[in-house]
């Protein structure tokens, strides 16, 4: 499993075995069940969580009580509160598991640390959340620009096997629509 965590840093970086061996246990391992919360709104937000295996989600209830999920994670992606992450604040998120999954953690003590000890880590890390802002303005464009039909046909488009694995109800919830509307928006696709 580790090995997936290695081949994911080569891609930015170059590693070396003794480089590895002392890198890694700056991160906790975890396997962690379906719909178990490993963030919870409120919480100080202490853990930056990188999937291995699986899949999670960040999202928050809004005033009506109706869950909104803001990201996802699968296999090779980073996911936390950000802002709550950078300054040890109260957490407005939930990040949970959609299937059983199993993570690395590092706490921000700890990447700080690991930083310090492997400055090309913080090349890792520029990249890591270059890609992430990107696709985080993507997505706000693709809120702007299209309607929720389009938006979910990109998503189709962009992400199949994506679309295929996730609950469709969370995908609706990503999207920002009822479960009700996705399926219409599919039965119209289908005929």
């Amino acid at each position: 499993m580790l090995d997936n965590f290695r081949l994911h840093l080569e891609k930015f970086i170059p590693i070396s075995d003794k480089d590895f061996e002392e890198i890694v246990p700056f991160f906790k391992i975890k396997t962690v069940h379906k719909k178990e919360n490993l963030q919870t709104e409120g919480a100080i937000c202490r853990l930056h969580f990188f999937v291995l295996e699986g899949c999670l989600r960040k999202f928050f209830i809004n005033d009506k009580g109706v869950e909104q999920t803001t990201e996802f994670a699968i296999e090779n992606w980073w996911i936390t509160d950000n802002i709550a992450y950078e300054h040890g604040l109260p957490t407005c998120f939930y990040i949970q598991a959609v299937e059983k999954s199993q993570i690395l953690i590092i706490d921000r003590e700890n990447q700080e640390q690991l930083l310090e000890q492997f400055p090309k880590m913080e090349r890792y890390f520029r990249f890591i959340y270059q890609r992430a802002y990107a696709a985080s303005q993507m997505r706000i464009k693709y809120l702007y620009d299209f309607t929720k039909e389009e938006f979910y046909e990109q998503l189709c488009k962009k992400q199949p096997e994506f679309v295929q694995r996730i609950p469709q109800y969370l995908i609706a919830s990503f999207l920002g629509f009822s479960p009700e509307y996705l399926s219409e928006i599919r039965k119209k696709k289908r005929s």
